[in-house]
Order: C-alpha cells, then structure tokens, then sequence
C-alpha cells in the first residue's frame, strides 16, 4: 500500500464492507482479473484477512507477487463521482454481485441507485487457436444502464498506472499516445529495457498498451495520478494532454486514462471497451538443438508490429468472447456432469491460472509452451509442476502438452543435460531456458523419469500420436533404466512434495516409478518394439506384487496404504495411482484403489485429508488426483471439502495449492497462482 492512499482505506474498507455483494459460485481467496501469462497476471484481494472481502472499489489490484498494479475506475453519474475500482479518494459505488467462469470475472454494481455498471474482465482462453492464445492481452468490459427508469449523464473513466511496467519502482517509466485504426492506445515502458529479467517477477523489458476506441465522446490524458483522476471528478472529461515529464514510477505515479462521455444513459446498456497488454518481440532464452538462442513471442509470427497486434486483438472481442464463452461452457458442462456444482466452483476458477502461468513462443512450424514455476522458485518448464498441471492441458488441447514437453526434449537429447535420469527443470530462473549443462539442478530422479514417460504416453495416446514415441523412443529407455533400478527401493530423496523433506522408501514415489516402467510397456508395444514391451511389463507387474506387501498395512482398520515402507503408522495421499487409470495400465489391482477410497474418509479434516502423516497441510491438486479415481461418495468429499476451503479461507492471494487442512489457511508456504491448479481437471480425464 502506497502511503498516500492510507487515508482514505479505512472509509473505503468500511463502505465496502457493509455491501451485500452475491459471490458465484464461490468467493475465492483472490478475484482473477487480467490473468494471462507469468507477467499479465493481477488479482483482487478477497481475503478475509488483510483484505476487503472481494469487493472491486476499496483497494488496488494487485500482481500475482502482491505489489499494486495500479488500476483506477471512476463513474460521474450527473456531476457525482464514484470509484468502482481501486482506492482513489471518492465514495465507492455498491457491489452488488460477483460471478467467475473459466475466463471470465463479473461484478454488478449500484451506482447510487441510479444506475447499473456490469464490468466484465475477460482472459480469453483460445486453446484450438494458438493465434489468439498467443496474444498476451486482456479485456475489459463495461456496461452502464439505468436502474431506476429515469435518464442520466454519465461519463467512465479508467485508468492504469506505470507500475505495470516493472517490479522495479524507482526505474524511469517512459509513455506515449496514439491511435490506429480506430483504437486509442497510451503505451508504457521501462525506458531502460533490460532483456530477460525480472524485478519482484515482473518483466523489466516490452511494451505495455493500454487502449480503448478512439470514438467521439472519448478523452484521453497522462500525468500524475492526482492530476487525471481529479480532471476527470470535477470536469468528467480530461485534457488530451500527454505528460512528456518521464520519471520514476513512484515519482508523482504516472497513470494514463481514458474518459468516455456516455450521454443520458437509459436502460438500454451502453457498452465501452478497454483492452490490456503487453508485447515482447523476443520472450525467452533457450538452449535448445542449435545452441543458445532468443525465442520470439508466437505472434510476431501473426503480426508485424505490437500496435498491428494490440488492434487486432482490440477489434476480435465479439469473437473472442464467442469463443471463450464456448470454452467456459464445455467445462461447465463437463464438470457438472462429472462431479457436480462444487466441482465447476474448482475447475472455472483454476483454468485461467493453469494457462496464465505459460507463454507461447517460436514459430508456427517450430513452436514452444514456455512455463513458469510461478511463487514457488521460478524455475522454467518445471517437469514435477508439468505433471500435476497435465490434466488441464490434455483436457483442453493435447498440443499444449506436446509443446511444453518439447523444450524438455530438445535440450536434453541435444546432449547439454549429463545426468542419467531426467531434468528437473529448463532453467533455473524464467524467463532463461538454459538448462543445467553442468547437471546441478534439484535432484528429483525417480520423479522427474516417471512424469515424462507418464506425459509422453498421454499425450501421445489421447493425440494418437505414434510418432512422438518414435521420436524419443531413445531417451525414454534412458529414462525407464533408471526406475528399472530403483523404483522399487527409492533411496532417500525428495519427491515433488520437496518441501516435506526427503525420505527414503516412499510408497507414493515407488508407484509412480512402476507406472512409469509399465507406461514404458506400452510406448515400446506402441513402437514395434515387442521384446522390451514384454520385459518391462513382466518388471512392473513384478515390482507391484512386491508393493502391496511393501506398502500396505493390512493390519489396521480400515487398511491403506503407508507413507513409506513399514512406518505401520503413517499414511499420505496416493495421487500417483491416478496415472494407472488415466494411461488405462491396469497394472494396480483394483483392490488398492477400493481400499485407498475408503481409507480416506477415515482421516478428513475441516477442509480436507492431509498430504501425509507429518503435516496437517494439504495440495489442492493432489487431492483432485486422488478424487479421480475414488468412489463417488469419497471423490465428492474431497470436491465438496476442496470448495467449502474456496468460500472459507482467509487466505488472500491467487488460488493456493498448499493449504491448512485445519485452519484452511497458509502452512507457513505461500504457493500462489500456481499453474499445478490445473490438476483440478484430473476428474475429467477419467469420468
């Protein structure tokens, strides 16, 4: 919070408070707005701790990282002003509903009950067509009509500050003003662009615009916050002045805005549109077949420039609400029909954060999904942050897997990576693919050979696609040597759950290395290559039989399995067994998943079942791993437990995975926004 806006926060939380908004279908810790890639991704607070309760007017938005991104909206309806988002010093209008899709974020509010505002922030999700998706822009939508019958004049402003342009606030901020075909733009940056680098997560390099159409009534000004929005409050119009002072972003807070003078408003809406976004010609650093190379943003293969790119996407929105308006109702449909109302509250609020943490580079013919480890260390194309997340991306399109494992491929069989098993990650930091040439990455072997072989056979089987599994037939029989030799006796090492510690003999991660030599099978049966389809299935079925008596407790009541070899008193979640049935292996007997779905309702707390013995916290995605493949009345208490924690938590930022099973809030780990939430649509691919 910005000092200068502490005066008027109590106020503002007070009015914000006592409305009676309606929240749809649940009030998630933090409000998705702009979400669409690891830097376009600004959120609302909507904890109960520290924040507003989820209500648009009374606090700024904020980056996934929790600094402001400065997002002003103010309403002058006959000479009065309101703010309908962020915190300037005006009376703030009436929330009174809020409702989220897949793409989607809605708020309806009063304006002093004279007129209706419907704002819509929409991250279109485009999975089928790359050129959209490839767009990191945002829209937002606004609809004004009359509430009570009655005409009234009314002017819209919005604003954005520079404080979008770099986590780094004492940097030189650098604008300027235009317009193209139609469309009005300010365009913002950092005037020393420093490639391939964050500050506080945020891009220090690219362009951002911020655009609206260039109609009559439309006035456009930049300068200090106080300035523009105080043009706007006492005069409903601004200046069309552009502010050529460029300074440091916490200098007098530039901000750019747009006024839109809507005339006398009657109950017919009238609409006015803004759009969002930021353009990098050059996105990534990866090391790939041919060395060390940058990697273009995939539509500079579309459009010749950013501003070519910002119109477009500007002038697309009916369409592109037509097409995410199609996506929101697949996956609403899907999901009701799988598991019900509670578990749509899941699936449509992790669909824009799964996504939001990629970005689409190359070229058409040669094209990458680069992914962030968004919060929890940055790390590139993470393959234990893939896995968990692989459920969305196979659900949505099967492509989008293929070409966030390709990456992982390229380097590794390029012969950088001189470890025997399988990386860890593509890079240590985002947005730099370097690789780990001198094989000092996090160690995750058992893990790390058994997510790729498990992600290859899935894409390939639900593309059909028998070529890929040629392609790197020879690296994945690297790979399953190395479970071959130690699945069965994991020696003590982390898992993905790095941060409950290593541990030796874990039941959990042995399953995942058998699956994997089993799914092994299957590739080389795929293949042609019937002797060692033969041999690897005889290994698997082998090491299984040897698990059951390793792994369950058959003395206690009910049984279940152990958190690793005879610690009788221990248990954990077995979310790796969910690669059996999704692969469709039938490697594990069906008696273990039975046993497994009644065990876990012995051991539910408040908000759910914890991740294992040493904890009470638990991962959201490892749940829905779990629910997949339990009986119906366990799947549903893990849905109904994982959406009662969505409307309860105290928790205040972007959907967490990692969570108190007690309280419901934080474990002393923040996990946010993190694309593993994409795992929610693991019921999905086994319904």
């Amino acid at each position: 919070m910005r000092l200068r806006d502490i005066g008027v926060l109590t106020a503002s939380l007070v009015a914000c408070v006592g409305a009676a908004s309606t929240f749809s279908p649940a009030r998630p810790p933090a409000l998705p707005l702009a979400v669409k890639s690891p830097y376009l991704s600004t959120w609302q607070d909507a904890g109960r701790d520290g924040g507003n309760g989820g209500y648009l007017a009374g606090q700024w938005p904020v980056f996934w990282n929790n600094q402001v991104t400065g997002w002003c909206g103010l309403i002058r309806v006959d000479g009065t002003t309101y703010t309908w988002m962020g915190l300037p010093n005006t009376q703030l209008v009436d929330q009174t509903a809020f409702e989220y899709t897949s793409t989607k974020s809605i708020f309806t509010m009063n304006v002093g009950g004279k007129v209706e505002m419907n704002i819509t922030f929409m991250s279109p999700l485009t999975p089928d067509d790359f050129k959209r998706q490839s767009l990191v822009f945002t829209y937002l939508n606004v609809d004004v009509s009359s509430l009570d019958g009655n005409e009234h004049d009314v002017q819209l402003y919005a604003d954005i500050s520079a404080e979008w342009v770099t986590g780094d606030h004492s940097a030189v901020a650098q604008w300027d003003y235009g317009t193209s075909e139609g469309v009005a733009y300010h365009k913002v940056f950092r005037q020393t662009q420093l490639a391939f680098s964050e500050t506080n997560q945020q891009a220090d390099w690219g362009n951002w615009y911020w655009a609206t159409d260039a109609t009559k009534g439309m006035t456009h000004q930049s300068g200090q916050d106080s300035v523009v929005r105080g043009q706007f409050t006492n005069n409903g119009a601004l200046t069309n002045g552009v502010d050529t002072n460029y300074r440091a972003i916490n200098k007098d807070w530039p901000v750019f805005g747009f006024a839109s003078n809507l005339g006398k408003v009657t109950s017919t809406p009238v609409s006015t549109l803004f759009s969002l976004g930021l353009t990098q010609d050059e996105a990534i650093q990866f090391e790939g077949a041919s060395g060390y190379a940058p990697v273009p943003s995939l539509w500079k293969s579309y459009f010749n420039t950013d501003v070519a790119a910002l119109t477009f996407f500007h002038k697309d929105f009916a369409e592109s609400a037509g097409l995410s308006g199609s996506f929101d109702s697949k996956v609403a449909k899907d999901s009701i029909a799988a598991a019900g109302q509670n578990y749509l509250t899941l699936t449509s609020l992790s669909a824009r954060q799964a996504f939001g943490a990629t970005q689409l580079c190359g070229t058409p013919d040669r094209t990458y999904v680069f992914l962030k480890e968004i919060s929890s260390d940055g790390n590139m194309n993470t393959v234990d942050v893939i896995f968990p997340a692989y459920p969305i991306f196979l659900y949505a399109n099967p492509q989008y897997l293929k070409l966030v494992l390709d990456p992982l491929f390229i380097n590794q069989e390029s012969g950088y990576y001189p470890q025997s098993y399988a990386m860890h990650d593509l890079g240590s930091s985002y947005p730099n693919a370097t690789g780990h040439n001198d094989g000092k990455d996090e160690a995750m072997p058992l893990e790390e050979c058994g997510n790729m072989i498990i992600m290859t056979l899935a894409y390939a089987q639900k593309a059909g696609d028998t070529d890929y599994l040629h392609a790197h037939y020879n690296i994945l029989k690297k790979w399953v040597s190395y479970l071959v030799d130690e699945a069965l006796y994991p020696a003590n090492q982390i898992s993905t759950d790095d941060f409950a510690g290593s541990l030796a003999n874990q039941t959990n991660l042995a399953l995942k290395g058998m699956i994997g030599i089993q799914a092994m099978s299957v590739i080389a049966e795929e293949t042609g290559h019937a002797d060692d389809a033969k041999s690897y299935s005889n290994i698997a079925h082998d090491y299984i039989a040897q698990w059951q008596t390793l792994a369950i407790n058959s003395k206690a009541n009910p049984p279940h399995t152990t958190l690793s070899y005879g610690d009788e008193n221990s248990h954990g979640l077995l979310y790796n067994l969910f690669a059996d049935a999704q692969l469709g292996l039938h490697l594990v007997p069906q008696s273990v998943y039975q046993m497994q779905s009644d065990f876990y309702p012995t051991v539910t707390n408040n908000y759910g079942v914890p991740l294992d013995t040493r904890h009470t916290y638990t991962k959201g995605d490892w749940e829905c791993f779990v629910a997949a493949i339990a009986s119906t009345s366990t799947r549903d208490m893990f849905i109904n437990d994982l959406a009662k924690w969505i409307n309860e938590t105290p928790t205040n930022r972007a959907l967490t995975d990692l969570y108190d099973t007690v309280s419901g809030d934080y474990p002393g780990i923040t996990f946010v926004a993190r694309p593993v939430m994409g795992g929610s649509f693991a019921p999905l691919l086994v319904a």
